[in-house]
């Protein structure tokens, strides 16, 4: 996850195509023995997600978010059922 801030003349869809392309091409210099790999020599995928936050909606929270993403959880996924 990532948030940005782009002037409003950009759409998010141009801002994504530059992130994604400037991304891949040091992807590939730094280690271009990964575009052997994957599946047509692509780095990503075609699609995307776009949420945006308003003046009045809780940046802070989504940054906490995006900060501790991928980090380990202080409580267990909680099940349905257990087996």
């Amino acid at each position: 996850h990532m948030l940005c801030r782009f002037l409003p003349k950009y759409s998010g869809g141009q801002v994504i195509r530059v992130i994604k392309s400037i991304s891949a091409k040091r992807v590939f210099k730094e280690a271009p023995e990964i575009k052997k790999e994957l599946w047509g020599g692509e780095f990503w995928t075609d699609g995307y997600y776009i949420a945006t936050v308003s003046g009045k909606g809780n940046k802070e929270v989504i940054e906490k978010y995006i900060r501790n993403q991928g980090r380990e959880k202080d409580i267990e996924q909680l099940k349905m059922f257990q087996f």
